[in-house]
């Protein structure tokens, strides 16, 4: 059964959050500070977190960012403003995606499914064979193993997110070709909507770092591109 962690400080959203996720088929576990939080996500095994912005003792942030020292699980953060900066530091300290409380339950689900999913998608099954597909692409000193997920700069392996890691799969499937963030939200996000352009941005921030700001061109008033040279 897929473990979700959920943070939240309000009992009553915690509580009623909660059981509604578990009649999802999830098994939940449940912390009210950032505290207990942290602790519950270092010493549990949970496949996706779900952390509030705004927590008593360490906020949602600071969690992700401690989180993201040691750990790449999915994490899906909640914000009470859709427009402030509690949403941009959320998503620059790690977190994979964000909505905004009071959210419909469906909209919840179905975000929590597709950040899931990404994580499924970079854990290939023990021992698999790689596919007819599947091949190591070379981008100057990266390094692009698209049949064992692996990413390595200059020789050494490059940890990424499955959001990120997803990401610079779609650019070097495309490479030297300019990706509209539409297209990025539709194919990395599973997005069927219009989304937030900054989750994009932001996750593209988050990569250069790891794999060479030069990598990753912006083609301004289009999107990016992945550097071929």
């Amino acid at each position: 059964m897929t473990s979700l962690l959920l943070v939240e400080d309000d009992a009553v959203i915690r509580t009623s959050l909660g059981k509604a996720l578990e009649r999802y088929g999830y098994r939940m576990t449940t912390a009210a500070d950032g505290l207990d939080g942290l602790e519950a996500a270092r010493t549990g095994d949970h496949d996706l977190l779900l952390l509030d912005v705004m927590l008593p003792g360490l906020d949602g942030i600071s969690v992700c960012r401690r989180i993201r020292e040691t750990s790449q699980v999915p994490i899906l953060m909640m914000s009470a403003r859709g427009d402030g900066l509690d949403v941009v530091a959320g998503l620059e300290g790690g977190a994979d995606d964000y909505v905004v409380k009071p959210v419909d339950l469906p909209v919840l689900v179905a975000r929590i499914r597709s950040l899931l999913r990404r994580a499924t998608f970079a854990r290939p099954p023990a021992g698999a064979e790689p596919g007819p597909t599947q091949a190591v692409l070379e981008f100057g000193e990266l390094s692009v193993d698209t049949g064992a997920l692996e990413v390595r700069r200059a020789g050494r392996r490059v940890e990424l997110s499955p959001t990120e890691l997803r990401l610079l799969l779609e650019f070097a499937a495309h490479p030297g070709i300019v990706l509209e963030r539409a297209t990025l939200l539709r194919n990395v996000w599973d997005y069927g909507w219009d989304g937030d352009s900054r989750v994009v941005d932001l996750c593209v921030q988050r990569l250069r770092r790891k794999i060479g700001v030069e990598r990753i061109e912006t083609v301004r008033g289009f999107g990016y591109k992945l550097a071929v040279t």
